[in-house]
């Protein structure tokens, strides 16, 4: 046990009663206070405040480690909520890339379908136009008609139909390299 001197209790009494300074924490317990009255209540009010200061801080402590807990749950669902949303930012992409392929894929097929059209056409139309002037340059050999004008107008027919042909194909052949040259850029992209 820890015994004070006379001046030393008046000390510490005077300086808990002017200023609320007092002692605390485990000193308190092995303190001799058995000779002196006022210095046995100066350390009984001592213990109770020690243990009032103690309850307010086991009682912040709660508080502060309930506030972790909460933080802490907050912080996974967050983690949670961000990993999702990371998921479906993917998901969203890739339904993204996945709509521009179809798309692509559909303008190439209705190009297609388009070019298949105006060759078809083209050929239809130019093969009936070579069947129907051969068919009358043919009908003027067999008649004896005069066919000066009809050979030569047959003559130029074939060489304008050969010439569209020639367009045409060449059209479609730029229309073909434009597009694989498009193609091209948007890969390196």
């Amino acid at each position: 046990m820890i015994k004070f001197t006379d001046g030393t209790k008046k000390q510490l009494i005077n300086l808990h009663n002017d200023l609320n300074v007092g002692l605390e924490g485990n000193i308190l317990k092995v303190i001799e206070t058995s000779d002196d009255d006022d210095f046995k209540e100066y350390i009984n009010v001592c213990l109770n405040q020690d243990i009032d200061t103690r309850k307010k801080r086991v009682e912040v402590t709660k508080r502060v480690q309930e506030q972790n807990k909460q933080l802490i749950e907050w912080k996974n669902k967050n983690e949670t909520i961000q990993t999702e949303l990371k998921r479906a930012l993917e998901v969203t992409n890739k339904a993204k890339l996945d709509a521009e392929n179809n798309l692509d894929v559909l303008i190439k097929k209705n190009q297609n379908q388009m070019v298949n059209n105006i060759v078809t056409t083209s050929l239809v139309v130019i093969l009936g136009v070579g069947f129907i002037t051969t068919g009358l340059y043919w009908y003027t050999l067999f008649k004896g008609v005069e066919n000066q004008i009809i050979e030569s107008t047959w003559a130029n027919m074939f060489s304008i139909l050969l010439t569209n042909s020639f367009s045409i194909i060449g059209t479609i052949m730029g229309v073909k390299h434009m597009q694989n040259i498009s193609e091209n850029k948007n890969n390196l992209r």
